[in-house]
């Protein structure tokens, strides 16, 4: 498993990742008409693009597959999450979340926040994250259940 940095050309294997990941594993939690609002199968890629390109998310491959991605802002928000319905508990997660640790370190970030679906809020639990608030966006007119959650990073020391 490799962790890169996003390239121009991943955007569509981003959008399958992303829609992969909500409809074959968010939709236990979600109804399908929460899921088509949230990853509809049609889909204008051109704000997609534009989006991932403005992210500049962490890619995860295994074997030239992309198998997640997963951005961290310099305000420490979290956008995107998302491991590919086809590498389910492999590490892929896990991965990315110390690449985003590593970054978060590396940039002096000393707080982290995530809009986290009701599917990934006990792995975000997992490393450290607290629920803040629950929330109730609505996306398509249709209303996407969440909740913000927050870390709070301890100042690296000075080497």
């Amino acid at each position: 498993m490799n962790i890169r940095p996003f390239r121009p050309g991943d955007e569509a294997a981003l959008y399958r990742v992303h829609h992969g990941a909500i409809h074959r594993i968010a939709s236990r939690d979600y109804t399908p008409e929460q899921i088509q609002a949230w990853a509809p199968d049609r889909h204008d890629p051109g704000p997609w693009a534009i989006k991932m390109r403005h992210l500049r998310p962490f890619v995860a491959e295994f074997d030239g597959t992309i198998a997640g991605y997963a951005d961290v802002q310099p305000s420490g928000y979290i956008d995107h999450f998302f491991v590919s319905a086809d590498f389910p508990r492999q590490g892929v997660g896990r991965l990315l979340m110390e690449r985003i640790h590593d970054e978060a370190a590396r940039q002096g970030i000393v707080e982290l926040t995530a809009d986290v679906s009701k599917t990934a809020q006990l792995f975000f639990a997992r490393f450290g994250f607290e629920i803040v608030e629950l929330r109730l966006p609505v996306r398509s007119g249709v209303t996407i259940p969440n909740a913000l959650m927050r870390k709070t990073l301890l100042p690296q020391a000075a080497a």
